[in-house]
């Protein structure tokens, strides 16, 4: 969370968000209150319908829902929000809990389930949580965008080369196969590793299997070879 939370409060430099979903004015006012003394940006919604209809941006945050809600509830929105493809970290906030309902949306997903009344340092912890839970699935899906963007750069040939080569394949084997000459699949090689910034072929096998592509075993493998 060092990346987010800087002397005891929220960084500015990622701009967090917090989603306040309740019907209870006095609530989203008095989270909104809490959040913002930490430096949190907050949005507040009088229920689910609310909340679709507004406009969420593109940073990290979480949304903190009421269970209990006018038209759809707090958890069947949950189910609604993972359908429409709106992965936000959600912490539930109830008055008339029980077991079931938070192991059913621990289930689905959410980071915490507190009890109202809650202490203000327990949500602030989760609200903390999520947001870097969040931050982390941005900066891993950003990741795989750019190596999406790599392995297309690549060549027909390079890419039969690439998916032979993580599959723990000799030159000398690949060559064979695609009935080409060893010092051909050697510069393809050096094509694509340059390509695909990959520093090793453990880097470029981790890579492949980040992206579906070769034996995932192998990652495993070379990495007890270098130890």
């Amino acid at each position: 969370m060092n990346a987010i939370i800087k002397n005891g409060t929220f960084g500015t430099a990622a701009s967090p968000v917090v989603f306040i979903v309740d019907d209870d004015r006095s609530v989203r006012e008095a989270l909104s209150a809490l959040f913002r003394s930490v430096g949190l940006r907050v949005e507040l919604f009088g229920s689910a319908l609310e909340f679709l209809d507004g406009r969420r941006g593109d940073a990290p945050g979480c949304l903190v829902l009421d269970v209990r809600l006018p038209g759809l509830s707090g958890l069947d929105f949950q189910t609604q929000l993972a359908a429409s493809g709106i992965h936000l970290p959600i912490i539930f906030m109830t008055g008339h809990g029980d077991i079931p309902m938070s192991v059913r949306a621990m289930k689905a997903g959410a980071v915490d389930f507190l009890a109202k009344p809650f202490r203000e340092q327990d949500m602030l912890d989760a609200v903390a949580a999520a947001i870097e839970c969040d931050a982390r699935r941005r900066r891993d899906s950003e990741a795989l965008s750019t190596l999406k963007a790599m392995l297309s750069s690549l060549t027909p040939r390079e890419r039969e080369v690439l998916e032979h080569v993580t599959s723990g394949l000799m030159n000398k084997q690949i060559a064979a196969m695609l009935g080409l000459s060893e010092i051909t699949v050697k510069i393809h090689r050096g094509n694509l590793m340059r390509k695909m910034g990959a520093r090793s072929l453990a880097d470029l096998v981790r890579k492949a299997e980040a992206l579906g592509i070769g034996a995932p075993s192998l990652v495993t493998m070379i990495s007890q070879a270098q130890s």
